[in-house]
């Protein structure tokens, strides 16, 4: 890959200081020469973490991301990871969320190092009591888990971020859930401190505020939010803040690309930040283009990885009443939860099995089989994927029942990841991914990567649908070749719009009673994209 470009050391309105102690971090950061040598790239619970925030032109989200994966099933961009950093109190997290409302892109994520303090000991915890452990020390940090969270999610994978406790000075027990996103904004006094850290980071900026204004900020930050006392925050300040700040974060300026004075009043600087990151993000764009899907895999075998219910005069006999435009909503419904009855049998005949004896109630032996694996779970995609679900738990006792909202940018035509919630420990499953339809495979293929983040492995996969187009079939089997993909039926063509051909309508109106779209296309296939 490519280095990062070198941008120009600038400091936007006022002078460069540089740090009188520089010495003191020789340990940890490389020299700086006039001309900066370029850096190296990186290559590659479970509940929704709220909006970030709110702007007059769209709502920015912090869980969720775009499939920025080829028909290959690989990340061909990775994300662009800016780093913020400054002393205590001098404004990086507004500064971070400015410059999120002005880039206006809908996936973002704000990764505070705040949040990777290390697990104090016993005596370091009565130390923190009394405002007498130094938490401004680079040893104060877990830089192992900030590096490795960090490339993670420049990898866009999903990472699981520890919640520190300020008023107790410990982590607490449930961790948060991030994916990666466009943009990664990496905040915290030490952002700059670790070699391997800083070739992370596309951007660096310092964010230089005066120190009596660093001072009022953090006595009212520290007393109403941390439940601190006045005397111990100006005790903290002066013997702990005060020196960091000189000793290791101040001399970590003249690593900055963008040093912004004043913070977040410094409307310039935060437009200049912007127009870089928008150029960065124009050379990286990547859109989810159906027609590369469609054409990939023309004229070839369907995949091995695929297995067709048999078309029986039964299964054929249902698919003539479900796809029959005529058929009233009860009989669509009832003679659907038949085929996905059969579908789930005939899917759990995949799984694996080992030998076994038990006795009957005769005293003989018989020699028989039982499940080789730990557990079974079940996955929808919404909306339509949810009504394969009572078939699942009809045939498969106490199934456990995950679901996963894809939902297209109709801008950009990508499907992106609105909500998911898992079972814990889903990496030790066979996971039955359901959606009722699937055409182009994009919604599918981002599935899969979900449940590859939460280290699943590919051959533990199973999707399956009542009706799959080829184009799907062929997208999902290139990126993901262990999946097993289970179907009652396969149609050749999907058109213009990329509905499949002849098709089944559109599903979820069709059961649900809902009103259909205008081109009475299936809304799965428009909102999940297939």
């Amino acid at each position: 890959m490519s280095s990062p470009p070198a941008y120009p050391r600038i400091r936007i309105s006022g002078c460069w200081a540089e740090g009188s102690s520089a010495g003191s971090l020789d340990r940890l950061l490389p020299t700086v020469a006039t001309g900066r040598s370029p850096r190296k790239r990186t290559t590659s619970q479970c509940k929704s973490e709220p909006p970030l925030l709110r702007t007059s032109k769209r709502t920015i989200y912090t869980a969720g991301r775009p499939p920025w994966y080829n028909e290959h099933g690989t990340q061909s961009k990775e994300a662009f990871a800016i780093g913020l950093g400054g002393g205590s109190a001098s404004g990086k997290t507004t500064v971070a969320r400015m410059i999120i409302e002005a880039l206006d892109v809908p996936w973002v994520v704000l990764l505070s190092m705040d949040s990777f303090y290390k697990v104090l000991t016993q005596q370091q915890q009565e130390q923190a009591a009394h405002n007498d452990f130094n938490f401004d020390h680079p040893d104060a940090f877990d830089f192992d888990l900030i590096i490795s969270t960090l490339r993670k999610l420049k990898q866009g994978r999903s990472v699981q971020v520890p919640i520190y406790d300020f008023t107790t000075h410990s982590r607490k027990k449930d961790w948060k859930t991030l994916y990666g996103a466009n943009v990664i904004i990496f905040e915290g006094i030490m952002a700059f401190a670790d070699k391997t850290l800083l070739e992370l980071l596309d951007m660096r900026i310092f964010v230089d505020t005066d120190s009596d204004i660093r001072l009022v900020r953090r006595l009212r930050r520290d007393i109403s939010e941390r439940g601190r006392d006045i005397e111990g925050v100006i005790k903290q300040y002066h013997k702990f803040v005060k020196p960091a700040f000189d000793q290791y974060i101040q001399p970590t300026m003249r690593l900055a690309d963008i040093v912004v004075p004043r913070g977040s009043g410094n409307a310039v600087a935060i437009d200049l930040i912007v127009q870089h990151v928008h150029s960065q993000l124009e050379e990286r764009k990547l859109r989810w283009d159906m027609a590369a899907l469609a054409s990939a895999h023309q004229c070839h075998p369907l995949p091995q990885t695929l297995s067709v219910l048999k078309s029986t005069p039964q299964v054929r006999g249902m698919h003539t009443i479900i796809r029959d435009r005529e058929t009233s909503r009860d009989e669509f419904i009832f003679y659907s939860k038949r085929l996905m009855r059969l579908l789930i049998e005939h899917a759990l005949s995949f799984l694996p099995f080992q030998d076994c004896v038990v006795q009957t109630p005769q005293g003989q032996d018989y020699a028989g089989k039982c499940y080789a694996g730990k557990q079974i779970t079940g996955v929808s995609i919404l909306r339509a994927g949810e009504t394969m679900e009572p078939a699942l738990r009809a045939v498969c006792k106490d199934v456990r029942i995950g679901t996963i909202l894809i939902q297209t940018n109709q801008l950009t035509g990508e499907p992106e990841l609105h909500y998911l919630r898992l079972p814990k420990d889903i990496s030790d499953d066979h996971v039955i991914l359901m959606d009722c339809t699937v055409s182009t495979g994009a919604a599918a293929m981002m599935a899969v990567r979900v449940l590859l983040d939460h280290d699943v492995p590919e051959d533990k996969i199973f999707l399956l649908s009542l009706l799959m187009a080829e184009m799907g079939v062929h997208s999902v089997a290139y990126a993901f070749p262990r999946v097993r993909i289970i179907t009652t039926a396969v149609d050749k063509r999907v058109n213009d719009l990329f509905r499949i051909i002849p098709g089944i309508g559109n599903f979820g109106d069709r059961y649900f009673g809902t009103d259909a779209v205008p081109d009475g296309s299936d809304e799965e296939e428009v909102v999940s994209t297939g």
